[in-house]
C-alpha cells in the first residue's frame, strides 16, 4: 500500500505524508476521532464558516513542523531524520486529548483534566501500540529531549500550534484582522545555543503575530456569544450529570455515561484504562446527540437549555471593564428565581457571571528570543523598538455576566 499520500488542505495547499509511520498514526483511530471534535467549539454559531476540526489543525501543523525544519537544516542546524520524524509527530499529536468542543468542556464534563495531560496519556499508549517507534516523540513533547528547540517548535510562545492555528481559525471565520505571515516567520527561525530564536530582522512579523493573536482572542475565542454559547453548554452537562447521578434517567452514548454518572479526575485515568478507553469514543456528536433528545426530558431545566442551544437562542452577555458588585449578582439571581420560578440552588443553570483575560504574549514565560546581527540574543520586550510588544504583554481584563434574554436585567 503507498502510504506517501498527498492532502490538498485548503490553506496550504498540498501536504505531504513523509513516512509510513506517521501514515499509520493519521489513520489510527485515535487520530481520526479528530475529525469529529471542531477546532473552535461551538464558535460556528456567530461565524457559520467555523467548521474545521482538530485533525485539520494537526494536519496543518505537521506541514509546517515540516517547513521549519527544513529550513532549519538549510541553516546548518543538525536535525537528524529519527528527529525530524519525532518532531512531526510530536505536534501531530500535541491536540489529541482533546475532548468534545475542545476547550469547552475540559473543566466541566472532566474534574480539571487538561488536555496536555491526556495528550501525554494517549501518545504513550499509542507508543505502547506502535512497539516504541513514538518514544523520542513523546520526550519532545515533555520538553525532556536534549535538544530544546525542538520541544519550543512543539510548545512554546512562538510554537507550531499557534503559527497553524491563528492562520487556520482566521482563514475558516474570515476574520482578516488574525492573518499572519507564517511563511516568513519560519523563515526568520533559527537556533542559538540550543535556543529557538528569530532573526532580528524578522522582530516586526513577531509583532504583527501577537497583535493578530491579541485581536483574534477578543474577536473569535473570547467573542461574547462564544463566551455565551460556552456558558450554556457548561450548564447543560453539569445538569445532566446531576440528573444521571441522581436517578440515572438521563439518555447517552455509552462513552458519555462514563463521564456524566462519575466524577472524573486525572487519578481515574491513571488507575483505569478502561476510562482512557472510553475518553477516546467520546466526540461531539455524543454531546449533540445528547442534546437533541434532552430536549424532550422531564426536567424542565434540562430540557429548556438544550431548546435555546439548540436553536440558537443564546443567553444576553454584557462585558465590563469592572466586576459585578455582589449586590448586583445577587439582585440578578433573584430577578431569574422570580421570573422562571425556581429554587435558589437552580438559578446557577441560567446565569452566570466572571472574568475573561486576554495574554497575548507573557513576558515572564519563556519569553521569545530575538538573535541579534551581532550575535547577541534579547527577550522581544526588549529588542522590540515600538511599544506595542510592551502593551500586548501586559494581560488584560474584563468582567461578564449572561442571563436567558426573556428576563430584563
Amino acid at each position: 500500500m503507498n502510504k506517501r499520500k498527498i492532502i490538498n488542505d485548503p490553506v496550504y495547499g498540498f501536504i505531504t505524508i513523509r513516512s509510513e509511520l506517521v501514515f499509520d498514526i493519521i489513520d489510527h483511530p485515535a487520530f481520526q476521532r479528530l475529525r469529529r471534535i471542531k477546532q473552535l467549539g461551538l464558535t460556528e454559531l456567530i461565524y457559520p464558516g467555523a467548521h474545521h476540526t482538530r485533525f485539520h489543525h494537526a494536519l496543518g501543523a505537521m506541514h509546517l513542523m515540516g517547513a521549519t525544519l527544513e529550513n532549519l537544516r538549510n541553516k546548518g542546524i543538525e536535525i537528524t531524520d529519527e528527529e525530524f520524524e519525532a518532531a512531526t509527530i510530536a505536534i501531530l499529536l500535541h491536540d489529541i486529548g482533546h475532548g468534545p468542543f475542545s476547550h469547552a468542556l475540559e473543566y466541566s464534563l472532566l474534574e480539571d483534566v487538561p488536555h496536555e495531560h491526556l495528550s501525554r496519556m494517549i501518545i504513550s499508549l499509542l507508543n505502547r501500540e506502535f512497539d516504541g517507534k513514538l518514544s523520542m516523540a513523546l520526550e519532545i513533547f515533555n520538553n525532556t529531549y536534549p535538544k530544546v528547540f525542538l520541544s519550543e517548535l512543539v510548545s512554546s510562545q512562538l510554537d507550531i500550534d499557534r503559527l497553524d492555528y491563528l492562520k487556520r481559525d482566521s482563514f475558516f471565520t474570515g476574520v482578516s484582522e488574525g492573518t499572519i505571515g507564517a511563511d516568513r516567520i519560519i523563515k526568520m527561525l533559527d537556533v542559538h545555543e540550543g535556543r529557538l530564536v528569530v532573526e532580528e530582522k524578522g522582530i516586526y512579523s513577531i509583532e504583527n503575530f501577537l497583535s493578530a493573536r491579541r485581536l483574534m482572542y477578543w474577536q473569535v475565542y473570547l467573542h461574547k456569544a462564544s463566551v455565551s454559547a460556552e456558558k450554556m453548554l457548561i450548564a447543560i452537562i453539569k445538569r445532566a450529570r446531576k440528573l444521571s447521578k441522581k436517578d440515572n434517567s438521563v439518555f447517552s452514548s455509552p462513552a458519555l455515561a462514563v463521564f456524566l454518572n462519575e466524577n472524573i479526575g486525572i487519578e481515574r485515568f491513571a488507575e483505569d484504562a478502561t476510562v482512557l478507553s472510553a475518553f477516546l469514543q467520546l466526540d461531539d456528536y455524543d454531546i449533540w446527540g445528547a442534546i437533541k433528545i434532552w430536549v424532550h426530558h422531564k426536567d424542565p431545566i434540562l430540557s429548556k437549555l438544550c431548546g435555546m442551544l439548540l436553536n440558537r437562542q443564546l443567553f444576553r452577555i454584557t462585558i465590563s471593564n469592572e466586576a459585578p458588585s455582589k449586590e448586583q449578582i445577587k439582585a440578578d439571581k433573584a430577578s431569574i428565581q422570580t421570573y422562571y420560578d425556581l429554587e435558589a440552588k437552580d438559578v446557577k443553570y441560567f446565569y452566570s457571571s466572571g472574568q475573561l483575560s486576554n495574554n497575548a504574549y507573557m513576558a515572564s514565560d519563556k519569553e521569545i528570543l530575538i538573535l541579534s546581527k551581532n550575535g547577541t540574543v534579547r527577550g522581544v520586550t526588549e529588542a522590540a523598538d515600538l511599544p506595542n510588544i510592551k502593551a500586548m504583554s501586559k494581560i488584560v481584563r474584563k468582567y461578564y455576566r449572561c442571563w436567558p434574554k426573556d428576563i430584563s436585567l
